[in-house]
């Protein structure tokens, strides 16, 4: 079985040589007529892809077009820093686009060299498939999250998304 996963230029250009083995950070893009996966090397481009599609008038195909033209870390100081003449050189992106991802973004993005406060430290394959689960349900994803942290870090799927969904409904 092969799964179709979009990914972003940094994330390819940094993929293992053929036959390698390769683990990425999923993000589940679910809509009525299509099921989407975007991967991602580094979870904190994951995050920041999630951000990106929360911004009305960017999809996941547009936020991948924006992480391929910019490295992650220079897009968050851009946002930060108000520098929407840097945001449009970035294919796709005009200057009303630029804009709106600096008014919707700067204060949701975490200072540079701090981590992202809904991160969770290494999760496991599970854990992921178990978040995922909860976020398609209509959960927001940090509520998800702590409540993942709450429950047993070993253990199946099915009890691990049960003790999720006790945890956040006490």
């Amino acid at each position: 079985m092969g799964y179709d996963v979009t990914i972003s230029v940094p994330t390819f250009s940094d993929l293992p040589p053929l036959g390698g083995d390769v683990a990425l950070h999923i993000h589940t893009h679910v809509r009525e007529d299509q099921l989407a996966l975007y991967g991602f090397l580094k979870a904190e481009e994951k995050q920041l892809f999630e951000k990106l599609i929360t911004v009305s008038g960017i999809g996941p195909k547009l936020a991948i077009t924006i992480l391929s033209g910019m490295a992650a870390q220079e897009l968050g100081n851009a946002i930060r820093g108000n520098d929407v003449a840097r945001l449009t050189k970035i294919p796709g992106i005009g200057r009303k686009t630029a804009e709106r991802l600096v008014l919707e973004l700067r204060d949701k993005l975490p200072a540079p060299g701090e981590d992202a406060p809904s991160a969770i430290p290494s999760l496991t394959a599970v854990q992921e498939d178990v978040l995922s689960a909860l976020v398609n349900l209509g959960y927001q994803r940090t509520v998800a999250e702590k409540a993942l942290i709450s429950v047993a870090k070993d253990g199946s799927f099915d009890a691990m998304f049960r003790g999720a969904l006790a945890a956040m409904n006490k």
